[in-house]
């Protein structure tokens, strides 16, 4: 276990995370909502850092990041661990050991991954001709303290760093990363704050203030929406999210519209595949809103 940089602590024993958003107040042996960073006799750690659960090279399209180094690999990694709790998650085995929080001694049984340091990511990397590294799979924001460690060593040796992320990391972790972060793709979910509390646990304006702050930085910016039918389908917010991503981050920002599958998502099996056509015709909102870069996935 190591440290966290992104806390404070409060009176006793108690503290509060600064990773994200949710800012948690953590009792004694207590566990943020992420399930990975624990209040141990009045320090946070993380219980995931130097640990990968998932390692892979990937295309860095599948990201998506389609404006950036294209046609090139990037080396992914992610850990376990999300700050969100999404129905549609589509990496919950992964990403929702939340439910773990109430009987810590299951915690003894997890499968963590296996140990790998920030440099030996680096190296690895440069092994496979990979020119950036993703850090991707689950939200980067709960394992920031690694994260941060290997983007530093990336950045020496000339490697491009990459988020993959739900937008919700505190304005402190934001201020920290921006230095070396070089691309980021955000999963906007929705336009719609009701969604976002409903199934994700979250705050949308939270997510759209960092998207502003991003747009005006050096770090190149994509986004993603998924398509949920029935849930997150309706065109007026579509509109109206296109509509934001013209007016406050800018008519070029890449926007990916992606199917969803209710096969592989968390909790919501029983709802149909998004049709092909309709992932069409959400492109096509976009593009008549005046987006320039609106693509299509998982059809």
């Amino acid at each position: 276990m190591q440290e966290c940089f992104f806390y404070k602590k409060l009176d006793g024993e108690k503290i509060q995370c600064e990773a994200c958003h949710h800012f948690c107040l953590i009792n004694q042996g207590e566990l943020g909502i992420c399930g990975v960073r624990q209040n141990l006799r009045g320090k946070l750690y993380s219980l995931v850092y130097g640990k990968v659960i998932a390692l892979n090279i990937d295309k860095i399209e599948k990201k998506p990041i389609y404006h950036f180094l294209p046609r090139s690999k990037t080396f992914s990694l992610g850990t376990l661990g999300c700050n969100f709790a999404c129905f549609n998650c589509q990496n919950h085995e992964i990403s929702q050991i939340y439910d773990f929080k109430g009987n810590l001694d299951k915690y003894d049984k997890i499968n963590w991954g296996y140990e790998i340091s920030p440099r030996e990511i680096v190296e690895k990397a440069i092994q496979n001709d990979c020119p950036s590294i993703s850090y991707t799979y689950n939200e980067p924001t709960v394992f920031s303290e690694y994260a941060f460690d290997t983007m530093k060593i990336a950045q020496k040796n000339g490697l491009k760093n990459i988020w993959v992320s739900n937008g919700y990391m505190s304005e402190k972790v934001l201020d920290k990363i921006l230095p070396y972060l070089d691309a980021i793709n955000v999963d906007l979910k929705s336009f719609n704050g009701d969604f976002y509390k409903e199934y994700c646990g979250a705050n949308l304006k939270l997510v759209l203030k960092n998207l502003k702050k991003l747009s005006k930085s050096r770090t190149h910016l994509e986004l993603t929406t998924l398509i949920i039918p029935g849930i997150s389908d309706d065109e007026a917010m579509l509109g109206a999210l296109a509509d934001f991503i013209k007016k406050e981050l800018g008519k070029e920002i890449p926007w990916h519209i992606s199917a969803f599958s209710p096969h592989i998502s968390w909790k919501l099996r029983d709802v149909p595949a998004t049709p092909p056509d309709l992932i069409h015709e959400i492109k096509e909102i976009g593009l008549k809103k005046g987006l320039k870069n609106v693509y299509v996935g998982n059809i």
